[in-house]
């Protein structure tokens, strides 16, 4: 019986026989289900690619050899496997490991990864970096058919393919991305997938060898000598089919192989090393395998909160968060408009937009994990009459940064952005957290920012959005439910007793949290709550000059922020004023919304201490 807490790991991996193999990925899926359980985390992902890293750390000799997964959440087995057994329990929670790939966690975690699209390119570097030093060992990059979506994926693959490194990229194909695949790459796949196995062409190749004599003797038995030679010749004259996008792109194609089976993965991987040039292996797989509600909906099962795991409604998402509110009120305004089109980014059902997919089919877009295009194609959706509305998390816009400027602001075409999981989003960490926003966008002129704080107020916004104004219209908003506070239905919130000196200033859940404080304290503070928070209207700065003290605080980087724009109007008047901002200044690790905004002293008790 293969237990975990027996092995000496990784190094007792490669002493597996195949059928101890297969127990070894049974207890392994057994530890994710137990930990995703209890911690929340990627779930579906993480059992599809359980053979695939059991049968990396066989034939590769990590971490001399350098293993970078994209997107970097299916790394669970490859911590299980790297000393990190012991503290698996802790995935995902504050000081914990992490749920996603970390160099500073580990020598076997080579790259940060957290966003897709971006493991050829890296692995390249590296592998240049391993030529310019002579280092002979091999960079492996994973990455799925859903990150084949995003554009840098081929950018990689243009520039790997011309270079004679030893790179080797798996596509690990399970037709979907967070919910199914779309696109014509999805489509070749599929048309690869349904072309001769390996074992069809080696077949195919062993009878060619048998019948070529060399010296009186078949070559087969000849070649037979050197174990990398025969595997050489087994591809290179697996070339009976025609050939591919990655062959014709410089790259060896190998496969469509299974990527459950340990011995056929490990047999391609050898292969592979033997040739010495950049090689493209793919890998089908089934994502949520062995644990059947995922593998019957592995888009629900995608990513969990702790304590979710569930047999949930086919592509259900609650009905009483910011993202269902925003998607059901664009719907209504879609069903009296035939000029307003839906866009998501592989996102469809954690935006709140299968609502609106389902109702109007011919003007809703999923364009894959592929922000850059999703943006410059609203803008061209504008400039022919239409009215695009792009829903994207946070942490993904960041991605279309230049298309924002370039192919939006500049001509000022009228696009709004539904910015979901603003602010801190909680156990997925660094990489994840929406706290870029507001400074990337308020540098760029022609832009519009509303930050609601209740679902009211998101249904308001989401029509000035589309109607009230100009160019780029945002929507921010954060992830989970609404935030109650008393007359927060007003809109923008203007508190005041006419006596106080003080002013704390405030936004969104952050708004709704300097609101409680200081209602709740007692506190000798006025509040001033803006929903439209960018440009500034002279409402706003001509209230924050009737005080000598102005607190400002926001779930956001503050440089850029609002804090400093206000500071920065305020000073103008030459008047002496305290003006404190209390912002975000790091990348925020990983713990609960809450504790999130403890330590960055934007939960009620802190706002209420500062203000004092």
């Amino acid at each position: 019986m293969v237990k975990l807490e027996n092995m000496e790991l990784p190094a007792d991996v490669k002493k597996l026989s195949f059928d101890e193999c297969r127990l070894l990925c049974r207890e392994i899926r057994r530890k994710i289900l137990k930990t995703v359980a209890k911690n929340g985390g990627h779930l579906s992902s993480n059992l599809g690619t359980v053979e695939l890293t059991v049968a990396i750390h066989r034939a590769f000799d990590l971490p001399e050899d350098k293993l970078i997964f994209d997107v970097g959440h299916q790394c669970y087995t490859h911590k299980i496997l790297t000393g990190r057994l012991d503290t698996f329990d802790t995935l995902r929670r504050e000081g914990g490991i992490s749920g996603f790939s970390r160099p500073s966690e580990s020598e076997y975690d080579v790259f940060v990864s957290g966003h897709s699209s971006n493991s050829i390119s890296a692995a390249c570097g590296l592998a240049g970096a391993m030529k310019c030093r002579g280092d002979k060992h091999h960079v492996v990059a994973v990455i799925g058919d859903g990150a084949f979506t995003g554009g840098l994926a081929y950018e990689g693959l243009n520039n790997a393919g011309k270079n004679s490194d030893n790179l080797i990229v798996v596509l690990n194909d399970n037709e979907m991305s967070i919910s199914r695949n779309v696109g014509a790459f999805a489509r070749y796949l599929a048309d690869l997938r349904g072309r001769k196995s390996y074992i069809d062409i080696k077949r195919r190749v062993e009878g060619v060898l048998d019948k070529t004599p060399v010296l009186g003797e078949p070559l087969k038995e000849i070649m037979v000598t050197s174990k990398d030679t025969v595997r050489w010749a087994l591809y290179r004259y697996g070339g009976f089919r025609s050939s591919t996008m990655f062959e014709n792109m410089g790259f060896v194609y190998l496969g469509p192989v299974d990527g459950h089976d340990v011995a056929a993965l490990q047999e391609h991987f050898e292969a592979a090393k033997a040739i010495r040039k950049p090689v493209l292996i793919h890998v089908s797989t089934v994502k949520g395998k062995g644990y059947k509600p995922a593998e019957e909906n592995p888009g629900a099962f995608h990513s969990l909160s702790p304590g979710e795991l569930r047999t949930p409604e086919a592509g259900n998402i609650r009905s009483d968060t910011y993202s269902s509110v925003m998607g059901v009120e664009l719907n209504g305004l879609a069903a009296a408009d035939d000029r307003i089109c839906g866009i998501t980014a592989a996102m469809k059902y954690g935006t709140g937009l299968n609502t609106f997919a389902a109702d109007h089919p011919d003007r809703f877009y999923d364009v894959g994990i592929a922000e850059q295009h999703a943006v410059t194609f609203a803008a061209g959706l504008a400039a022919g009459g239409m009215i695009p509305v792009f829903a994207v998390y946070s942490s993904f816009l960041q991605r279309s940064y230049d298309q924002v400027i370039h192919d939006a602001a500049i001509a000022n075409e009228h696009i709004v952005l539904c910015i979901d999981r603003a602010g801190f989003v909680g156990e997925d960490g660094e990489t994840h957290q929406g706290l870029f926003d507001v400074s990337m966008l308020t540098g760029i002129p022609n832009v519009t920012i509303f930050s609601p704080a209740t679902f009211r107020e998101l249904r308001e916004s989401l029509g000035a959005a589309i109607y009230d104004t100009e160019g780029i219209a945002c929507v921010r908003y954060p992830r989970g439910c609404e935030i109650h506070t008393k007359n927060a239905s007003e809109g923008m919130v203007y508190a005041k007793s006419g006596k106080n000196r003080k002013l704390a200033v405030g936004y969104g859940r952050v708004g709704a949290n300097v609101y409680a404080a200081v209602t709740e304290k007692g506190l000798k503070c006025d509040v001033l709550r803006p929903v439209k928070i960018y440009p500034l209207d002279d409402e706003i700065m001509d209230i924050c000059r009737r005080y000598s003290e102005v607190y400002i605080f926001e779930e956001g980087m503050r440089h850029g922020g609002l804090g400093e724009y206000i500071s920065a109007a305020l000073a103008e008047d030459g008047k002496k004023r305290r003006v404190v901002i209390t912002a975000c200044t790091r990348f925020e690790p990983q713990a609960s919304v809450q504790r999130q905004l403890e330590k960055n002293r934007l939960d009620k008790e802190s706002i209420a201490e500062i203000i004092g």
